[in-house]
């Protein structure tokens, strides 16, 4: 602590450090802490001098809001819903990860990295936290303003945490396995943080779900423990980081919020509503919460010969046929793990795609379509989304008959009328 106190007022005095700070908490709250406890709430920077002001008070840190606000200082503790949402103009997703061990958040940062990639997200920050965390974050710009009805801006904190645990519950494998890798170079008995259930979750770093109202340490913001600054990270880096590179003395400011593609998180919002739905779903019927992939669901066995695309259901036929408007992405998801869970060939989902691909009104690049398969082929199976998903009204294919209100979902349809046919084929031998 009393080294961060010596070197704030060095630090902070820089006015390349002023204008990183100043410049990402435009809209936000932000609140300067002074050694252990922060200041007076509401409170924001009204120009980049006030955080000099501040530091000459005592003030060691500065904190900001993943919210965004038409004026920060209106906020008043016990607003009304209707208050907050009208004072409220939009919220950035901020992934904070958590963990005892900084190799480990470094692992799960990256998993997330890949994840926002894999769900078509390429601008988003990272930056470390100061001490053993990262901190990953999407622009509030890349959200649609309306989505199911609803306002975006007005879902805070609800969405935010639905797709924090939707990422959490989709980087699960491949975090245990990874932390699993570590492990073994770091501790004795490899197995033991496997098998041993609690000691794993004494290692595995955490996802901090959002809350009202919750701040973060600003980009550059000095850490009280570590005396280490908050720093930009790229991600084409980040594997290599070290916490040298923190040291406040020898950094220069970096860009933290990048520009984002209007409905750049579309995918990630829809696919986390979607996962949290099929959860409530499952709770109230008294099953156990499922992982999203859903390798341990087994079908009973049907020969492959009899699956063919006249056994497909009339929303897989209809993707099959290409697509006339957006919502590619989301129908090679769908395809991809629809011919998966049928257990169809490497080489056939290729062809497939490929030839699927030329129908469509805009063929996707070959490459991202090849980089998909190559993702799931190393993920355990998961089933397509369901029937009721909304993703087969939002790119117009959605159809259903007597089979799809029975089976549920395009797996279980062409297991059912495969199955039927070589019941029939049985009977007539």
């Amino acid at each position: 602590m009393e080294k961060v106190k010596e070197l704030a007022l060095a630090y902070y005095s820089r006015k390349d450090i002023q204008s990183a700070i100043y410049n990402f908490s435009q809209g936000r709250e932000t609140v300067p802490r002074y050694g252990e406890g922060f200041g007076k709430r509401p409170d924001a920077l009204q120009y980049e001098s006030d955080i000099l002001a501040y530091v000459q008070k005592g003030a060691t840190s500065f904190h900001v809001s993943e919210e965004l606000w038409h004026d920060p200082l209106q906020i008043v503790t016990g607003m009304s819903q209707e208050e907050t949402n009208k004072l409220r103009k939009g919220w950035d997703l901020l992934i904070d990860i958590d963990s005892k061990y900084l190799d480990f958040s470094k692992i799960t940062a990256q998993l997330i990295a890949r994840a926002f990639e894999f769900h078509g997200i390429k601008n988003y920050g990272i930056k470390f936290s100061g001490s053993k965390g990262f901190h990953l974050i999407i622009p509030w710009q890349a959200f649609p303003e309306e989505f199911q009805n609803q306002e975006t801006k007005n879902m805070f904190p609800e969405w935010p945490r639905m797709i924090c645990l939707y990422l959490n519950n989709f980087i699960r494998d491949s975090l245990e396995k990874e932390i699993g890798k570590t492990t073994s170079t770091i501790f004795s008995s490899t197995a033991k943080f496997i098998k041993d259930e609690d000691a794993q979750k004494k290692v595995m770093p955490d996802l901090v779900l959002v809350a009202p109202r919750h701040l973060f340490r600003a980009p550059y913001s000095l850490h009280e423990k570590t005396a280490l600054a908050s720093i930009i990270v790229d991600k084409k880096t980040l594997e290599d980081f070290n916490p040298l590179h923190a040291n406040p003395l020898g950094i220069r400011p970096l860009n933290y919020l990048p520009e984002a593609r209007k409905n750049e998180a579309k995918e990630l919002l829809m696919q986390a509503l979607e996962w949290h739905l099929e959860q409530e779903k499952e709770k109230k019927a008294g099953q156990p919460e499922k992982k999203i992939n859903l390798g341990n669901r087994k079908f009973e066995d049907v020969e492959i010969k009899y699956i063919t695309e006249e056994t497909f259901p009339p929303v897989i036929k209809n993707i099959l046929k290409g697509l006339k408007e957006d919502g590619r992405k989301r129908a090679v998801f769908i395809l991809i793990t629809f011919f998966r869970s049928l257990n169809f060939p490497q080489e056939y989902i290729e062809k497939t795609l490929e030839e699927w691909n030329k129908k469509n009104y805009k063929p996707l690049k070959e490459g991202y379509i090849k980089a998909q398969i190559a993702w799931f082929q190393k993920q355990k199976k998961m089933l397509p989304p369901n029937f009721d998903s909304e993703y087969y009204k939002a790119i117009g294919v959605y159809e259903m008959d007597a089979l799809s209100e029975k089976t549920r979902n395009p797996a279980a349809y062409t297991q059912a009328k495969a199955r039927m046919k070589m019941q029939e084929k049985i009977i007539k031998k």
